[in-house]
C-alpha cells in the first residue's frame, strides 16, 4: 500500500464551471500502487466522488483528476461534473481513500 501521497489542488480559470480545476496525486512511495477502487472526494461539499479504475501509479509519478476535462497526458481522469467541485468560498478538503476505505491522504485549502 502507498504510505506517502501528496495531493495538490488547482483552482481552475474557466469561468463559472471551472472544468479545468484539478487535484493532483503523486506517489511519493518507493513501490507502484494500483489505484483500482480508490476514491477521491470533497469531504466538505458532498459532491460526487471519483472512483478510480485499474491504474498503476508508479513511484515519483503524478496523475490529475479534473472536474470536467480529459487530459490523457495526466492520466485521463475526470469527475465529469458540470459545476465547480472545489469551491472558492469555504475551505475544501480533498480526501483520498484506498480500496479498503482507509484514508491515505487529506488536503485542506
Amino acid at each position: 500500500m502507498m504510505s506517502k501521497l501528496h495531493i495538490y489542488s488547482y483552482d481552475g480559470v474557466v469561468p463559472t464551471v471551472e472544468s479545468d480545476e484539478y487535484v493532483e496525486i503523486t506517489n511519493l512511495g518507493t513501490a507502484p500502487v494500483n489505484l483500482q477502487g480508490w476514491r477521491l472526494i470533497d469531504a466538505d461539499e458532498g459532491y460526487p466522488e471519483f472512483l478510480f479504475p485499474s491504474y498503476v501509479l508508479e513511484p515519483g509519478k503524478s496523475i490529475r483528476v479534473y472536474t470536467n476535462e480529459i487530459h490523457p497526458e495526466y492520466g485521463g481522469f475526470s469527475f465529469g461534473y458540470g459545476k465547480a467541485i472545489w469551491n472558492n468560498t469555504d475551505p475544501d478538503v480533498a480526501v483520498l481513500y484506498d480500496s479498503q476505505g482507509n484514508e491515505v491522504s487529506r488536503r485542506s485549502y
